[in-house]
């Protein structure tokens, strides 16, 4: 439909988590990539049913396409409801993991319209957007190779390991770092992070059938730091300093991909080093080759990006 007019959505979620965390929905043009609205909704204020995003005005100016992101935070997974299969794949939701249950359809929601320009009426459990991204564009962009390969073993551990615990598996584009019994394994990889980044994911799992569990996190922090003295804060303190960014530690096995998403309070000021830390959970570490890959980030800017 046309985004002319538009004054707000509805989600329906079938199941909301009871953890900590919180729901990210942007609103954005598709083709030129310009923001319209973005909503950082706490688990708590949602409710399984349909939950109501608003926008401050309708939608005004040239008729052009909507494109709906949804991310979240936390350990457990949103519960976001689908419609019935449809025809074309153009409208049909997609994930950025493998999801069986995405196989042509929709997700489940509502449009409100009003006019352009105008602010909509006010009705019940309607949700205000954390911001307006008026005139700012989204650019999705992935870590090179040759970036990649610089990771360095910034490790914080009193353990002296004969294998290398950290490095770079060119062929899979992705990065192993192998927990030790004790302290913290990490690589970093400097000024990886471009300004105006405002979210990030990757993907984990144990790449090893019989790999104990571990546990795995990121940090980004302001660039040319001291990698590895930003580690050692986090070992010490178990929190980041006050210029860097701490994702959280999310437990990773090798029967599960997890897929790990941050959003940043706001948007990169300037490049930063990104850092893969793993710690173990467990009195074994056996065959834990924790692999991260699938890097991609989300920059904003003020200019558009040609459109593919």
């Amino acid at each position: 439909m046309s985004s002319l007019g538009v004054a707000g959505l509805a989600l329906h979620l079938h199941s909301v988590p009871k953890a900590s965390g919180e729901l990210v929905v942007a609103l954005r043009y598709l083709e030129s990539g310009e923001g319209v609205a973005e909503w950082t909704v706490p688990y708590a204020q949602l409710v399984p049913n349909w939950n109501f995003f608003s926008l401050p005005r309708a939608c005004g100016g040239a008729a052009r396409t909507l494109r709906l992101r949804i991310s979240a935070t936390g350990p457990e997974t949103v519960g976001l409801s689908l419609g019935y299969p449809i025809a074309s794949e153009r409208y049909s939701a997609r994930s950025e993991l493998p999801h069986p249950d995405l196989d042509l359809r929709p997700l489940a929601f509502k449009v409100f319209t009003g006019l352009p320009g105008v602010k909509p009426a006010r009705a019940p459990n309607m949700i205000a957007p954390s911001s307006l991204l008026e005139g700012q564009y989204v650019v999705d962009y992935r870590l090179a190779v040759d970036t990649l390969s610089q990771i360095a073993d910034v490790s914080v551990t009193p353990i002296v390991p004969d294998f290398q615990t950290v490095r770079f598996l060119e062929h899979e584009h992705a990065i192993v770092c192998h927990p030790l019994p004790s302290g913290i394994s990490a690589g970093a990889v400097s000024r990886a992070v471009e300004p105006g980044t405002i979210s990030f994911s990757a993907s984990a799992v144990i790449d090893h059938p019989q790999g104990q569990p571990a546990a795995v996190s990121f940090l980004l922090a302001p660039a040319n730091s001291n990698a590895r003295s930003e580690v050692a804060e986090l070992a010490r303190k178990g929190a980041a300093k006050p210029s860097a960014f701490f994702s959280g530690w999310r437990e990773v096995t090798s029967s599960k991909v997890v897929n790990i998403n941050i959003q940043l309070d706001e948007p990169a000021r300037g490049p930063m080093d990104l850092m893969i830390l793993s710690r173990a959970i467990t009195d074994s570490v056996d065959f834990s080759w924790l692999k991260v890959s699938g890097f991609r980030l989300v920059k904003q800017s003020k200019e558009a990006a040609d459109v593919q």
